[in-house]
């Protein structure tokens, strides 16, 4: 929708990884930490005036990338991310 560019986040603090229009928060895929090595993901959610046009896809693959590059691993309760990592395969290696 906005003119600017969309981007993608890490906002520990929140513990989501968010896509943003500018300044504006437009979507998110949340988080808890289950111990040292794993982050449970369990919700998944992008704006409807963003639908269609694959912000969901980029968002979790940024945040796949980035739970890799920590050495962490990923539980998928959210329906999304469970779904992205087993039409993925080069992501399964991080699925517990």
């Amino acid at each position: 929708m906005g003119g600017t560019q969309v981007t993608v986040v890490h906002n520990p603090d929140a513990q989501r990884y968010e896509l943003r229009d500018g300044d504006a928060v437009i979507g998110y895929t949340q988080y808890h930490p289950d111990g040292d090595v794993e982050l449970v993901f369990d919700h998944t959610e992008v704006d409807t005036d963003y639908s269609g046009q694959g912000l969901a896809g980029t968002l979790v693959r940024f945040a796949l990338d980035d739970v890799r590059a920590l050495g962490k691993r990923v539980v998928a309760i959210c329906p999304y991310v469970d779904g992205f990592i087993e039409r993925h395969p080069e992501y399964r290696d991080l699925a517990d």
